[in-house]
């Protein structure tokens, strides 16, 4: 039988090793940009607006990009093309950031910095589908996670350390200081060499071949679209009652993004429904519509996964400095000891992540995916549930274990089971559409954590967390209800 071979240990390791690279970029970006905007003179009150360019560049380039390598072969193949234009763009884009003389043309540089890398790390994940046979892409997405939590280790640290070194942290005249400018210097550098590595070091099997494997999963009929405009319907009522409430009510302005995204996504199922035309919009729009059942189940999961990572992210800041160091005084000695002991939280769980890299390819080989991934949430779940029984900062390492299991997880095993149920044919733009089910919750959690933080936590950030805690055990809980291929006979 027409089976893919197993590829080894090093293969593996060469296909996964431009994660490195790409996250290096990403972990720059996430713990300098605002920094670099503040120093540009944004107003506080204004990076929320400045950062959203990430979300919705992930939103929109990732089908895209998926829809269009699908359908490419070239002398680099299929999937390469996309990781060198990627690269390239977004090793530019790190040059370039530290340097800007305005913050317009730092918000700028960000939108092409986030696209540059959504351009590269979308086929990423459609990479390990392809070449790799079912038993072993629980490995090959660990491997990516291993590399994402030592890209953000590194990089997150990167300007600390350069200032250890002796490296000026104060710019003349309230510039970007040296540490910063030199941190994105060498991102470029690493990011643009670990993705020519995997370039250099891997090869693709041809469409026609990768079809021909016996592993490969059917491609399914096309979906009967004509009924979209019911789900349009209620996806724009919805819409349009939340802008009612946020005008009759006076809530958060950050609540126009889920009512404009309701609007948006409303009409596009209506047009879907009525369209004749056969271009791109039209083909995503329907491969939404028409996701295959095991995908739509592992929408929630992502859901919920990714809607407690970003409460994580917003609000263990404010809610450890608040509860366990005493103050909101952010210019107080106790709020900064607290801000940077979250940054070594930060770093800490990312380090768990690629020591539970190592773990979970065990894992799934005793338990199968689902189940290794529930057990992964649960403690994640407890670990950020925790924060509202510790009151000894130091024991919050322990609560990290968890949360780095968690992420980890999040970072592979949805996408074994994702890839597990896709036709090869159309394993780029499903990848993509998935990432959809990232960049939603991510919203929805700039929507409303706020107005529930006023309204049901009593303006205590901590229960944003434990909020983020219930989210996991839930994530773990419809893991359950995706279902696992059976291992293919040999």
């Amino acid at each position: 039988m027409n089976t893919k071979p197993s590829l080894s240990f090093w293969q593996i390791w060469n296909m996964c090793f431009g994660f490195l690279g790409l996250q290096f970029g990403f972990a720059l970006q996430n713990a300098n940009v605002s920094r670099i905007f503040q120093t540009l003179g944004a107003d506080v009150n204004d990076i929320p607006a400045l950062w959203i360019a990430a979300p919705l560049t992930g939103l929109i380039v990732q089908p895209i990009i998926g829809h269009f390598s699908d359908r490419t072969w070239t002398r680099l193949g299929r999937r390469r093309p996309y990781f060198l234009v990627g690269a390239v763009f977004a090793s530019l884009a790190l040059l370039w950031m530290p340097n800007a003389p305005a913050l317009w043309m730092a918000a700028g540089l960000l939108w092409i910095l986030d696209a540059s890398i959504n351009v590269s790390m979308e086929p990423f994940r459609a990479f390990v589908g392809d070449q790799l046979p079912t038993p072993q892409r629980p490995l090959g997405y660990a491997m990516q996670s291993f590399f994402i939590a030592v890209g953000a280790v590194v990089a997150s640290a990167l300007p600390w350390m350069l200032a250890q070194l002796g490296v000026a942290n104060v710019a003349a005249g309230g510039g970007i200081p040296d540490t910063v400018k030199y941190a994105f210097y060498t991102g470029g550098a690493v990011l643009l060499g670990a993705v020519l590595w995997t370039i250099l070091r891997t090869r693709e099997y041809p469409p026609a071949q990768l079809q021909s494997f016996t592993d490969s999963v059917a491609e399914q009929p096309a979906v009967d679209a004509s009924p979209a405009w019911k789900l349009g319907l209620l996806l724009l009522v919805a819409g349009v009652l939340v802008l009612f409430a946020i005008r009759h009510f006076a809530l958060e302005k950050e609540l126009y993004l889920l009512a404009g995204g309701l609007v948006v996504f409303g009409l596009l199922f209506a047009w879907l429904s009525f369209t004749r035309s056969s271009g791109m919009l039209r083909e995503v729009m329907g491969d939404l519509y028409g996701m295959p059942g095991p995908m739509r189940r592992l929408a929630w999961v992502q859901l919920f996964s990714w809607f407690s990572m970003f409460a994580m992210w917003i609000y263990t800041t404010p809610g450890v400095t608040q509860a366990l160091y005493g103050t909101t005084d952010t210019g107080s000695a106790a709020y900064n000891e607290g801000a940077n002991w979250v940054g070594v939280l930060f770093a800490a769980y990312n380090g768990f992540a690629a020591l539970a890299a190592v773990v979970i390819p065990l894992m799934v080989r005793r338990w199968g995916l689902r189940i290794s991934h529930l057990v992964n949430l649960c403690l994640g779940g407890a670990g950020l549930l925790s924060f509202l029984i510790i009151r000894n900062p130091q024991w919050l390492l322990a609560s990290m274990v968890g949360v780095g299991f968690a992420w980890a997880s999040i970072l592979s095993l949805p996408y074994a089971l994702l890839s597990d149920n896709l036709p090869a044919a159309k394993m780029g733009v499903y990848m993509g559409i998935f990432n959809f089910f990232i960049v939603i919750p991510q919203l929805l959690a700039a929507s409303v954590l706020g107005l529930l933080l006023r309204l049901c936590f009593h303006n205590q950030p901590i229960w944003a967390l434990a909020l983020g805690g219930a989210c996991l055990l839930v994530a773990g809980l419809v893991t359950l209800r995706v279902r696992e291929p059976a291992p293919s006979i040999p």
